[in-house]
């Protein structure tokens, strides 16, 4: 039995791509057991629920993957971002309170499939509060007469309508909103206006804590291997100073600089970073750049990175200078993404829910989006300053150095840790715990 003075909750997160689970880790302290309940994967899980679950992953993997095919590829994809699309905001004096066909076929799947039904009866006989990083199980602990109070953290900058349930008028989920356009849209969406929070993104607390003291003595050390020329520093350093500290002085000889290159949930950008190995590989063999390549959980793609590093002759260099990093599963790769992440200068990603990292004092350079809801995250990123969209990955070696010259990735780290909230996970628990 579950003490009321633990103020603990359920912590539900769902297993598709890395973003739901990325989210949820920070809350783990606050789970039962220390423990990230994964509403598609949990022990005892019915296997209709599981088959319904699994279908709408490998259809989502499937289309991911799909895309880089010439023509068709964009064409099917766009068919089925259709279906998520999130609407451009203005004019804002219109409501969208109206369901969309996705969220009509969830509620249809839990009529007629029970879907989610087991998992609430199960998380009902201790029935504190019900934080989830994903709509879809909020939406069955409020349709199945979940007891405790049901809360949604949101772990993108802008949303499409699927986030709002049936009847919004008449919910009750409380969300936490990453930022402030999260809870406009929700309003607009029928929810409530006393059911939104703007908590902002829930960020790993071993950054956070303390005030944010590692953060900065990360952030201290990137800045000087992100401006060599101290082009920003110098022009900036009572800012600098406010917000990071002291930076000691420049020492001789170039600074190594460590570029990470993290590849999606999907696993659909392989090529991506093929080119980019092919192409810095005079900045490795000359110590001026450090590659970190994260393959997440996918074997296939390491092996392809591994090749592709001895295709360009770098094999002496795996290990050294070049680091395939790939995991046996995704918890263990959560747990080493903080180490990785406390060593990056430059972190070379898609705009998925990783813009937020950018608050860490971490400058993101972008690959293209997949799908409406990273088209917004680029643009939210882009707007604040602390995102740079790449260019052709075959040139890396030409337009990267001439990028570091400038101070441009200094002033996108400035701008992520400046305007970016770190607070997400501290404003969330005292939301949901007390």
């Amino acid at each position: 039995m579950v003490g009321r003075k633990t103020k603990k909750a359920w912590v539900v997160a769902v297993d598709m791509g890395y973003g739901h689970q990325r989210a949820a880790l920070p809350l783990k302290n606050i789970a039962i057991h220390q423990e990230i309940l994964v509403a598609n994967d949990y022990s005892a899980i019915p296997e209709s629920d599981k088959r319904i679950w699994l279908e709408s992953r490998r259809f989502y993997e499937i289309i991911s993957r799909f895309k880089k095919f010439p023509v068709l590829g964009d064409f099917v994809f766009a068919i089925f971002d259709k279906f998520q699309e999130i609407q451009e905001f203005y004019p804002n004096n219109v409501s969208i309170d109206s369901p969309t066909l996705q969220v009509k076929q969830i509620y249809s799947l839990m009529v007629k499939k029970d879907w989610g039904k087991h998992l609430i009866q199960k998380l009902n006989a201790h029935p504190i509060p019900f934080i989830t990083t994903f709509f879809i199980p909020a939406f069955m602990a409020e349709f199945w007469g979940y007891k405790g109070k049901i809360y949604v953290v949101i772990p993108d900058t802008d949303i499409s309508r699927a986030w709002a349930p049936l009847r919004p008028e008449k919910s009750n989920i409380v969300y936490c909103a990453s930022t402030a356009r999260v809870a406009d849209r929700l309003e607009r969406y029928g929810i409530k206006k006393k059911n939104i929070v703007v908590t902002g993104f829930p960020l790993p607390e071993e950054f956070t804590a303390y005030h944010f003291k590692k953060a900065k003595r990360d952030l201290r050390r990137r800045l000087m291997a992100l401006d060599p020329n101290r082009r920003y520093i110098s022009q900036y350093k009572k800012i600098v100073r406010t917000y990071a500290g002291k930076i000691p002085e420049k020492k001789r000889g170039a600074c190594q600089v460590s570029l990470t290159f993290a590849i999606g949930g999907a696993g659909a950008q392989v090529d991506v970073a093929e080119h980019i190995i092919k192409s810095v590989k005079p900045m490795i063999k000359d110590g001026s750049l450090e590659l970190q390549l994260i393959a997440g959980v996918h074997g296939a793609a390491a092996t392809a990175l591994q090749d592709a590093a001895k295709e360009a002759g770098l094999a002496s260099m795996i290990g050294k200078k070049v680091h395939i990093h790939v995991f046996a599963t995704k918890k263990k790769y959560f747990q080493e993404f903080g180490k990785i992440l406390s060593s990056t200068d430059i972190l070379w990603t898609k705009p998925s829910e990783l813009v937020f990292y950018a608050g860490l004092g971490v400058p993101l350079l972008l690959s293209p989006p997949i799908g409406s809801q990273e088209k917004f995250n680029r643009k939210w990123l882009l707007d604040i300053g602390a995102g740079i969209d790449q260019e052709d990955p075959k040139y890396t070696h030409q337009w990267l150095p001439d990028l570091l010259e400038d101070g441009v990735f200094a002033e996108a780290a400035m701008q992520g840790f400046i305007e970016i909230s770190k607070d997400g996970t501290k404003n969330i628990k005292k939301i949901v715990c007390g």
